[in-house]
């Protein structure tokens, strides 16, 4: 059992071109990390197989994003997300997580696979600012609240969630191009 750190208010910064790449079973537990997720969070694989996932939550992050996360991904349905994680020295690191199902032959969800890359600052400030007001509902009203605002917000920006992060994320001119090459490499 990991024990989680006393959260230090220090970012990790790292390479653009480092893909952080997880995979987890049905219930979290991660069943595997690459070597890239090792020097960012400071696990060893050896220490993180077996552990929850939820092990590198960072307070800072609402619960109801990680529901939204869940809920998608046990439908079948891929979802990215911009995610601060706890690093093992209590550190922090911002990340952009695409985020998605592995099936068997038959449609059945066997993994969940996450892959990450540093997130720019000004999606993490974006990011920031809505999950600041969403994690304060939460300590004071619980999930639910949190969800609700973050459906009323996204109402007013006239978009869905799905639509809002993908605005927020998506990769501009070269990088693109290579994300989507990583990702075919790794399937």
């Amino acid at each position: 059992m990991i024990y989680r750190p006393i959260v230090i208010d220090e970012e990790i910064k790292f390479s653009k071109k480092k893909f952080i790449v997880s995979k987890t079973d049905l219930k979290g537990k991660i069943i595997f990390t690459n070597k890239n997720f090792s020097e960012v969070s400071g696990y060893t694989e050896a220490e993180l197989v077996g552990e929850n996932h939820n092990i590198l939550r960072h307070p800072d992050m609402p619960r109801a994003v990680f529901f939204l996360v869940w809920k998608t991904l046990l439908a079948g349905n891929p979802i990215s997300g911009v995610v601060k994680n706890l690093a093992k020295d209590g550190r922090y690191y911002w990340v952009i997580a695409d985020f998605e199902a592995k099936k068997d032959n038959n449609g059945n969800i066997t993994a969940l696979t996450a892959f990450r890359r540093a997130a720019p600052q000004d999606v993490i400030e974006s990011a920031e600012e809505l999950y600041e007001t969403m994690v304060a509902i939460e300590k004071k009203h619980g999930m639910e609240k949190s969800l609700s605002y973050l459906e009323g917000y996204l109402e007013d920006e006239n978009v869905t969630y799905h639509e809002f992060i993908e605005e927020l994320i998506r990769p501009k001119g070269i990088i693109a191009v290579l994300l989507n090459s990583f990702k075919r490499m790794l399937r």
